[in-house]
């Protein structure tokens, strides 16, 4: 089944690649954004390859590749973000039996989101398996909008330009990143959770130094 998904990936962003270059990325990227379906190494990583490292481009074209991925995943992000916001649970619960997403996995991430805050959005934005589910309990958590947008596209840009560059340096070996992903993801776990981590300290930090200072307009 993976590798049929894969083919048919595979067929479509050659087809988009040749005909829209990286405006067909941004489209895949909102697609894959909103639905969690297509992997994103598949499309960013066949990018590098077909975008930059085939045509002989130079390699800074993997910083303007990043800005179209960036902008196609913030989109695609916000569909599931306002489809959680405004219609709650029941439908997120509704839409994940269509897209056979666990009920549980998403609990778990309105759980992660609740201890963690909005950091999360920004470092599970880098993580594989998290980066689409997170849209879902930000929306379920009305989180601002403004700020899911900045940490969404910021999160986004870096993972992009990650795998477009990835792409790029492996050639035509660029299926590979999807095994170094794999080798590599208890320590982008770990990573991540030490970025949370030292998010959530800096800003009850900052609560609490704030809590200590003296009203200033008190006589």
């Amino acid at each position: 089944m993976f590798a049929e998904l894969e083919t048919f990936i595979l067929s479509t962003a050659h087809t988009l690649y040749n005909t829209w270059g990286w405006l067909g990325v941004a489209l895949l990227l909102i697609f894959e954004n909103a639905t969690g379906i297509t992997p994103s190494e598949i499309i960013l990583g066949s990018a590098g390859w077909m975008l930059i490292s085939s045509n002989q481009a130079s390699p800074s074209v993997i910083l303007v590749g990043a800005l179209f991925s960036a902008v196609g995943s913030v989109v695609g992000a916000s569909i599931p973000y306002w489809v959680a916001r405004l219609g709650g649970r029941p439908v997120v619960d509704k839409l994940a039996r269509w897209f056979r997403i666990s009920a549980a996995h998403i609990t778990k991430a309105e759980e992660q989101f609740r201890r963690w805050g909005s950091g999360i959005v920004l470092i599970g934005r880098m993580m594989p398996g998290v980066r689409t589910l997170i849209n879902i309990p930000a929306g379920l958590a009305n989180m601002a909008f403004l700020p899911f947008l900045v940490t969404t596209f910021v999160g986004a840009y870096l993972w992009c330009a990650l795998l477009i560059g990835a792409g790029y340096l492996l050639g035509n070996q660029w299926t590979l990143i999807s095994t170094y992903l794999h080798q590599s993801y208890p320590y982008i776990l770990a990573g991540g959770s030490i970025l949370i981590l030292l998010y959530v300290w800096r800003i009850n930090r900052r609560k609490r130094v704030a809590s200590l200072q003296p009203d200033g307009d008190e006589k």
